[in-house]
């Protein structure tokens, strides 16, 4: 059954790389604080990308936004639907990317991740990782991948 919706991830992951590119030409795109989080995120989430795609997943979606929230990272790994939410800090001296993974995150994440199953129609279970990406020596990006971050509980 995957195999069938794996053509209709083509649309919708153009669908959310065109909202990106909206959000990236917005009113507040012209403050240079705003530019550089989001130039960090993005390269952050790139870094990730790349990484999982090492691991051998294919990426489904990236960027997505649902109204009840948006995922950062959509993957299939051996069968599974897996949500991967990127946190990418310039340095770990304020905590871990991964204690900004909050309860309310948590859930946030969760109710997107059912959302977008039930839109694509999908009956596989589903995985929620996170992955820090924190710059290194050496001008690019170490990432740490956290697998089964937190489980979601069906409402």
């Amino acid at each position: 059954m995957f195999s069938t919706k794996l053509s209709s991830y083509s649309v919708l992951r153009q669908r959310c790389m065109k909202r990106t590119e909206d959000m990236e030409n917005t009113a507040m795109t012209g403050c240079p604080s705003f530019k550089k989080r989001a130039a960090s995120g993005r390269d952050g989430e790139e870094a990730a990308v790349r990484y999982l795609e090492g691991l051998g997943w294919t990426i489904a979606g990236r960027n997505c936004r649902l109204p009840s929230g948006e995922i950062d990272i959509i993957a299939v790994d051996s069968g599974c639907l897996v949500i991967v939410e990127v946190k990418t800090r310039r340095s770990v001296s304020f905590g871990s990317p991964f204690e900004a993974v909050d309860l309310r995150k948590q859930r946030r994440l969760a109710a997107a991740a059912l959302e977008y199953m039930a839109a694509q129609g999908l009956d596989m279970p589903v995985r929620f990782d996170v992955a820090a990406v924190v710059p290194d020596t050496t001008n690019s990006f170490r990432v740490e991948l956290l697998r089964n971050a937190f489980e979601c509980e069906e409402p």
